[in-house]
C-alpha cells in the first residue's frame, strides 16, 4: 500500500521552491533545484535545519505555533497562506493578530458607491469607520467631515450629542454596540489596542463605563435600526453585517431602508449632496 504524501511537508516544500534565493541575499549559483535550500529557510526562521528537514519529511511530530509562525515569516507567507499552514500543521487557524487597517481596495469602495439608496460602511475590529458611501453620509454621519479619530462608532454613539439624539432606542443601541464591540475586538486579537479607547470613553461617558463593566458580549449579525432623521423624520433600516473575505480585520455593515419611499428620499438626498459637491469643485 502506497503511503499518502504528508500534506504539511508537501506544502512547505512547494512554498520553499517558489522563492528566489537572490531576493533574500543568497547566492543563486550551484543550485540543482529552484528556490531556497532547507537550511536557508531554517536560518530565516531561526530554527534547527534538522527540525525543518523533518517537518518537510513528515517526521518529528506536530510543530508548535511559534515554530509555524517563524516558518511563515521565513517563507514570506501571505495571511491566507499562514492560516493554511496552521490548518495543516495543527488542525486549527492561528491566533488572531490585530494589525491596523491601512484602507480598503478601490473595488470594495466601488461596491459601496453602487448602493445609492442603502447606507453602507466598512469598519475595523476596533470599530473605526474606514469607508462609507453617500447614503451613509446623508442618513447617518458625514464621516468625510470628521477627523479620522472621531470616525469611531463608539465615540459617535456615546460622545456625539447629535448621533445620540438620533437613536430612537438609545439604551438598547448602546448596550448592543458595547457587547458587539467587545466581541469583535477580542476575536481580532485587539484587546490591548482598545485599552486607551475604553479608558477615554469610560471617562467621558458614564453610560459607556456602566455597560462596559457589565462584561456583556454579543454579535453584530442582523437587526433593525430606527432613527429620528433631521430631514427624513423617523426612518427604519434593516441592517446586516458581513465579513470582508481575506480581510478578517474588516466588517461591512449594510443598512437597507424598510420602506420603498424612504429609499427614494435617500436617493434624493444623495443626489443633492453630489450636486453640491460638484458645484464646489466647479466654483
Amino acid at each position: 500500500m502506497t503511503k499518502a504524501p504528508d500534506t504539511l511537508g508537501t506544502y512547505l516544500r512547494d512554498r520553499r521552491l517558489r522563492l528566489d534565493p537572490a531576493s533574500f541575499g543568497f547566492s543563486g549559483s550551484r543550485r540543482r533545484t529552484p528556490g531556497l535550500r532547507r537550511e536557508e529557510v531554517a536560518q530565516r526562521a531561526n530554527i534547527s535545519p534538522t527540525w525543518y528537514t523533518w517537518l518537510e519529511q513528515g517526521r518529528g511530530g506536530a510543530p508548535s505555533a511559534d515554530v509555524l509562525n517563524r516558518i511563515a515569516n521565513g517563507l514570506m507567507l501571505t495571511e491566507p497562506e499562514r492560516q493554511h499552514l496552521f490548518m495543516l500543521g495543527l488542525g486549527h487557524p492561528p491566533e488572531a493578530r490585530y494589525r491596523p487597517v491601512e484602507g480598503i481596495s478601490p473595488r470594495l469602495q466601488r461596491l459601496l458607491d453602487a448602493m445609492d439608496t442603502t447606507p453602507a460602511i466598512v469598519r475595523t475590529a476596533t470599530w473605526d469607520v474606514v469607508a462609507w458611501n453617500g447614503a451613509a453620509c446623508v442618513v447617518m454621519t458625514d464621516y468625510a467631515t470628521l477627523p479620522p479619530m472621531e470616525r469611531n462608532i463608539l465615540r459617535l454613539v456615546f460622545c456625539n450629542p447629535r448621533v445620540r439624539a438620533a437613536q430612537q432606542d438609545f439604551d438598547g443601541i448602546a448596550r448592543f454596540v458595547v457587547a458587539a464591540f467587545r466581541t469583535d475586538a477580542a476575536r481580532a486579537g485587539a484587546s490591548a489596542e482598545i485599552t486607551d479607547l475604553v479608558s477615554e470613553l469610560s471617562a467621558r461617558s458614564p453610560d459607556f463605563e456602566r455597560l462596559w463593566n457589565d462584561n456583556d458580549v454579543g454579535l453584530h449579525g442582523e437587526g433593525t435600526k430606527r432613527l429620528n432623521h433631521a430631514i427624513l423624520g423617523p426612518i427604519e433600516l434593516e441592517y446586516s453585517g458581513f465579513a470582508v473575505d481575506g480581510r478578517p480585520d474588516l466588517g461591512l455593515v449594510v443598512y437597507n431602508p424598510v420602506r420603498s419611499q424612504d429609499a427614494e428620499r435617500i436617493r434624493g438626498l444623495v443626489r443633492k449632496r453630489q450636486a453640491a459637491a460638484a458645484g464646489e469643485v466647479a466654483g
